[in-house]
């Protein structure tokens, strides 16, 4: 009994290893320094996300304008 590629026991898998990077990670550079690093990422994610929202609203209400 074989399991295609890209089940879903396989992505469990790579989640568990993902997780276990995450921990090492935590464990040598220090959990303080992960959190504000990640805390960066979100503030940068969150930025970009507000930006391309507007560019998206403001575009579709010019061509809304034009009709």
């Amino acid at each position: 009994m074989f399991r295609r590629h890209g089940s879903k026991p396989t992505l469990a898998l790579w989640m568990l290893v993902a997780l276990a990077d995450i921990a090492i990670l935590v464990a040598a550079v220090g959990f303080v320094t992960v959190l504000l690093t990640a805390a960066g990422a979100m503030i940068v994610a969150g930025a970009a996300a507000g930006v391309w929202q507007l560019q998206r609203r403001t575009g579709s209400q010019a061509l809304r304008r034009r009709a």
